[in-house]
């Protein structure tokens, strides 16, 4: 079809899905590694998408790659919390359809230090009070994960790739009745006691390593 002297054939891409691209050179653009198309425009120029496009025209691509370089980390806390028995909480999430288990986490508010995010978050997710928790340990280091593709801005408003985490150890000096997740905005749906060494295992599989780092940091204070 013509439109404002370019033209452009669109009859094959009815069946068109983002895909893995090898690469190859499109005009002024030169891929350096495998890229998922997911936009593009034209202005000015001739050429067919999946054609080898002449050096004229301004051509622009939106890829994955760029996506992820634009996208920051979200600022987090996470707390391990452990009982007398040197066991730790974790729980199931009522939004996550796989079985796996976590330690409480959850963001840092404007204004708020991590410490006070830490135990604000704790309450909230297991209706823990302040005075049941003791903290004895931030981790020395903040830890990052990323999000896996296809989460890829699909999460908190699509702003960030992944979290950057303050890690906290804590001792819970209450009852088992003192826990309560059934809040005032749930995120488990159920809870349990577990072996430290357990946790990478239980956690989904883009957050193990990070599980691994902090067991292996906070183990010989548990």
């Amino acid at each position: 079809m013509a439109h404002g002297g370019s033209k452009c054939s669109f009859g094959h891409l009815a069946a068109f899905t983002p895909r893995l691209a090898a690469p190859r050179r499109f005009g002024p653009w030169t891929a350096s590694r495998p890229r998922i198309i997911v936009g593009w425009r034209h202005q000015g120029g001739d050429g067919g998408f999946g054609e080898e496009l002449p050096d004229k025209g301004n051509w622009g691509f939106t890829d994955l790659a760029t996506k992820e370089q634009e996208m920051g980390y979200r600022p987090c806390v996470g707390i391990m919390l452990v009982n007398r028995e040197g066991k730790v909480f974790v729980g199931q999430r009522l939004d996550n359809v796989v079985e796996a288990w976590q330690m409480p986490q959850g963001g840092i508010d404007d204004g708020e230090d991590a410490r006070t995010a830490a135990l604000r978050e704790l309450r909230e997710e297991t209706g823990i009070d302040r005075a049941h928790v003791d903290i004895i340990a931030k981790a020395k280091d903040e830890h990052f994960y990323d999000l896996p593709p296809e989460l890829m801005g699909k999460l908190w408003g699509g702003k960030y790739r992944g979290q950057r985490q303050y890690w906290f150890l804590a001792r819970f000096l209450g009852q088992d009745s003192d826990i309560d997740i059934a809040t005032e905005h749930p995120e488990f749906r159920a809870w349990k006691w577990a072996a430290p060494e357990t946790l990478p295992d239980m956690i989904v599989t883009f957050k193990r390593k990070l599980y691994r780092d902090i067991v292996q940091e906070f183990r010989a204070l548990i």
